[in-house]
C-alpha cells in the first residue's frame, strides 16, 4: 500500500464520518438545551417568579438570524453551481447577519435590565437567572458558530470549496442552521411559557 492510497482511504474515512459525528454532538446539544428549559417549567411554580415580555431587540435578532440562514443556503447553492464568488458574498453576509443577531442580543439584554430585571446581584430572580444561563449557553453556541463561519470563510477565500469538495462547507452550514433553529426555539419558548 503507498502513500497516496492511504491518504486517500483516511480522507474517505474522516468523510464518511465528520457528518454523523456532527449530528451526534447536535443531539447532545439539544438534550442538553431541553434539560435547560424544562428546569425553567418546573421552576415557574416558585412563588418568587418574575414573567416577563421579551425586548423589541429579540424580535429583531431573529430576523436577522433567519435571514443568515437563508443568505447561508443560498451561498452553498451557488458553491454547487461553482458560483464562487457569488457564494463567497452571501457568506459574508451571514456573518455580517449573525454579528448582527449578537449585536441585538446585547441590546435586548440591555433592555431588560432597563426594567429592572437584573441576572445577577441582589436585585436577581430566579427566573432572570434561568433566562441568563439558557441564553449564555446559545450565546457560547453562538460565538462556535461564528468561529466556525469564519473558518469556512477562510477556507473559502483560499478556493478549498468546490462543488465536487464541499464537506467543511456543509458541516459549517449545518452547525449554523442549528444555533439559528436552536434561537428559534429558544425565542418561542420564552414567548409562549411564562
Amino acid at each position: 500500500m503507498n502513500g497516496q492510497t492511504l491518504q486517500e482511504e483516511l480522507r474517505e474515512g474522516k468523510r464518511k464520518s465528520a457528518k454523523p459525528m456532527l449530528w451526534i454532538a447536535i443531539i447532545s446539544m439539544i438534550m442538553f438545551f431541553a434539560g435547560l428549559t424544562s428546569a425553567y417549567v418546573i421552576s415557574m411554580n416558585r412563588e418568587d417568579w418574575v414573567s416577563f415580555d421579551l425586548p423589541p431587540a429579540f424580535y429583531t435578532s431573529t430576523v436577522l438570524i433567519v435571514l443568515s440562514s437563508i443568505t447561508l443556503f443560498l451561498s452553498q447553492r451557488m458553491l454547487k453551481k461553482d458560483n464562487i464568488k457569488g457564494s463567497f458574498i452571501l457568506l459574508i453576509a451571514t456573518l455580517l447577519l449573525g454579528l448582527g443577531f449578537v449585536w441585538y442580543q446585547y441590546v435586548g439584554f440591555n433592555e431588560l435590565k432597563s426594567v429592572g430585571l437584573f441576572f445577577t446581584g441582589p436585585e436577581s430572580t430566579v427566573s432572570t437567572s434561568f433566562i441568563i444561563g439558557i441564553t449564555f449557553m446559545h450565546v457560547i453556541h453562538l460565538l462556535a458558530g461564528v468561529i466556525v463561519l469564519l473558518v469556512v470563510i477562510y477556507n473559502h477565500y483560499k478556493k478549498k470549496y468546490s462543488s465536487t469538495d464541499m464537506l467543511g462547507f456543509e458541516l459549517g452550514a449545518i452547525f449554523w442552521h442549528f444555533v439559528d433553529v436552536l434561537w428559534i426555539y429558544l425565542f418561542f419558548f420564552f414567548y409562549f411559557i411564562r
